[in-house]
């Protein structure tokens, strides 16, 4: 049956975004790192009957009648997350890794307790106790930070930790990178007696497919998102490793209680089924090559860029993503960054990097190889990649942030109206797309 016969019939409308967007993703560089293409094995379950039942609880308990094959479903996922992970707990119900995140503040914590992570301007996520974050309000936050290498910096996190006592410590990240020491951590947290929670959500695909080191033997929890290097649905998975067990026998029925009843209604059973695709599809030896590959590219292109000229935190990469250093070029620049490359048809975002001072006007840029990977490019496209974004760098050299926050807003604005009519944009923007036609994104998907 032709895919979306029934929505071209039922909303017209509807499906030319669908096809805008299929045609945006094909003619552009998909280089934000939290994002891929999933298989359209795993759209298909996601567009499935799954998406029509209520399935309150978990299997055998459940509120509502009829969940016979849903028990067996979310089961079966459940237990090809614990393989592949090589864990004895996992929930695969949370609706993303936010609240999975919040999960494990609640299984774990008292309102009120001490909580560390990374610091959002160092590359840590906002649920790792970020100002922005409610996580901040519940919890008293104390961050710790990268040192002048932008690496963790061991010796101010042992010092902080001994000053505050946390019940808890997150390890983990959104745009550091380099690779994590979880052994470090462990020691850490074992000797402070805190809950350490392992949020590989950006390196979970890594991890499986071998070429980043696994926190299991390490941390008490494990959460992850499933839709960056793991290529699945937007979902997430919390996991609690043997050790977490031997801390708290019960720290799995916690999670369970949080989740359900108290956080979420209802688990999204389409995507439960799209997670268990994307863990098949992880377990195979194909996924392996396919992480080695994520890893080699992110490495050829961090050479390209310093090539090129432009600095990178750390100078490099052990992963998936790249932080881009634009100071030499002026501060606060990663807006502009940002918006002349989207221009350009190169999605990446802007990011703060170690020392910035505001993370709405950040200085940095991330982009990473998930998706590229996934269309089959190698480290000779990557070479290409690194010259197209420093042709598009070129474009921002004689900008500079205004000082005053009206002043800058109007900067903006105006800018965002002048890459519009830019000629250099606009060839590079051709290049792109048809450099991007030589890797086909879904041949087999045809819309009318």
């Amino acid at each position: 049956m032709e895919w979306f016969k029934a929505l071209k019939d039922t909303d017209p409308e509807i499906l030319d975004y669908i096809k805008a967007e299929l045609e945006r993703q094909r003619t552009g560089l998909e280089m934000i790192p939290s994002e891929n293409f999933t298989s359209l094995a795993v759209m298909q379950a996601m567009g499935s009957v799954l998406t029509n039942k209520y399935s309150e609880g978990y299997p055998g308990k459940r509120y509502y009648g009829g969940n016979q094959v849903i028990d067996q479903l979310e089961t079966a996922v459940a237990e090809r997350a614990k393989r592949l992970f090589g864990v004895p707990y996992a929930n695969v119900q949370p609706y993303s890794g936010s609240p999975a995140n919040l999960a494990v503040y609640f299984a774990t914590c008292e309102v009120g307790d001490v909580i560390m992570g990374l610091a959002l301007t160092d590359g840590g996520h906002l649920t790792h106790g970020s100002n922005g974050s409610v996580t901040s309000r519940a919890w008293k936050s104390v961050p710790y930070h990268v040192d002048k290498d932008g690496r963790i910096d061991f010796d101010e996190l042992r010092r902080l930790v001994d000053e505050n006592r946390p019940k808890l410590i997150w390890v983990g990240f959104t745009a550091y990178p380099r690779e994590f020491p979880f052994e470090e951590f462990g020691k850490i947290a074992d000797e402070s007696g805190a809950y350490l929670a392992a949020d590989i959500s950006h390196i979970s695909g890594l991890v499986v497919g071998g070429v980043h080191k696994s926190p299991v033997d390490f941390v008490h929890i494990v959460t992850t998102t499933t839709h960056k290097t793991l290529r699945g649905p937007r979902g997430a998975v919390i996991m609690v490793t043997a050790k977490g067990l031997q801390k708290d026998p019960d720290l799995g029925r916690k999670i369970d209680k949080t989740i359900i009843p108290g956080m979420q209604g209802g688990p999204h059973n389409h995507t439960t089924a799209g997670i268990g695709v994307a863990l098949l599809e992880a377990s195979r030896p194909e996924f392996k090559a396919y992480a080695a590959q994520i890893v080699r590219n992110a490495k050829a292109l961090g050479e390209a860029l310093k090539k090129n000229g432009i600095k990178l935190v750390t100078g490099g990469t052990d992963t998936h993503l790249l932080l881009m250093d634009l100071t030499p070029i002026g501060v606060g620049l990663g807006v502009f960054a940002s918006e002349a490359l989207d221009e350009a048809g190169i999605s990446v975002n802007k990011n703060t990097i170690p020392g910035d001072l505001s993370p709405f006007y950040p200085s940095g840029i991330r982009l990473g190889t998930p998706a590229l990977t996934t269309r089959g490019m190698k480290e000779a496209e990557m070479e290409k990649i690194g010259e197209f974004i420093a042709d598009v760098l070129k474009e921002i050299r004689n900008c500079e942030l205004p000082k005053d926050k009206e002043a800058r807003q109007a900067y903006i604005k105006q800018f965002k109206s002048d890459i519009k009519n830019n000629r250099n944009l606009a060839r590079i923007r051709a290049q792109v797309a048809e450099f991007s036609g030589r890797f086909p994104l879904y041949p087999e998907l045809e819309l009318p």
